[in-house]
């Protein structure tokens, strides 16, 4: 018998519904999160956004979708760690508008994906707030998959949420996605290791054109 935190009997906690979430793919809006960073003040670590979002479920894949500029190297950098660590990297390259600026949309490519996936997964986890996929989020939740929508509220369309099962706001789990702050003195050993030995690990800070 099942106790939940009220004390009564055989009722499933929240939490304890959500635990059940079979197989999940994760598919993440690169560009929306970048700047959904921006908004917060903090620097992604992807290494623990992966974990986050993932939870302790069976992880089908996790898809990365951005725009790239080909001359950009600390980009290009960012993205073969991003491919080596956990990644489906999905990339397009950058068109450059009238106006000078510069746009690749995804949102076509990541439609795609949670729809060829269906039957492979039992969990969407949509890192977007883009309003254009919510046509993609109810068309999957018919063929019988839970969507979860994580995103920053303020970025986030409202048509997006009504058409998830759950919505998460970046801010309340800023916490455990952001990079920890680097120390001022770093401790060095007097054998020969480089001076940038320690941070090997460490992907540059992706460039997103939007």
């Amino acid at each position: 018998m099942v106790q939940n935190i009220s004390g009564q009997d055989g009722i499933f906690t929240p939490e304890q519904v959500l635990e059940n979430r079979g197989r999940i793919a994760i598919f993440i809006d690169g560009s929306n999160l970048f700047y959904a960073a921006l908004q917060l003040g903090v620097e992604i670590d992807y290494t623990k956004l992966l974990c986050r979002l993932t939870g302790g479920s069976r992880l089908l894949r996790s898809f990365f979708y951005t725009g790239v500029d080909p001359t950009n190297e600390k980009q290009q950098g960012f993205l073969l760690w991003m491919r080596r660590n956990g990644y489906r990297v999905i990339t397009k390259e950058l068109v450059q508008l009238p106006d000078g600026s510069k746009k690749a949309n995804l949102d076509v490519e990541i439609a795609v994906d949670m729809m060829a996936l269906v039957g492979c997964y039992d969990t969407a986890i949509l890192v977007s707030g883009d309003g254009d996929l919510a046509y993609a989020v109810d068309a999957v939740s018919y063929r019988g998959i839970r969507v979860e929508v994580v995103s920053l509220r303020s970025m986030t369309s409202d048509s997006l949420i009504n058409v998830a099962d759950r919505y998460i706001d970046l801010d309340t789990i800023k916490e455990d996605i952001q990079k920890a702050p680097r120390s001022a003195y770093t401790y060095r050993p007097l054998t020969g290791v480089s001076a940038g030995a320690e941070n090997h690990d460490r992907p540059e800070l992706p460039v997103f054109n939007d």
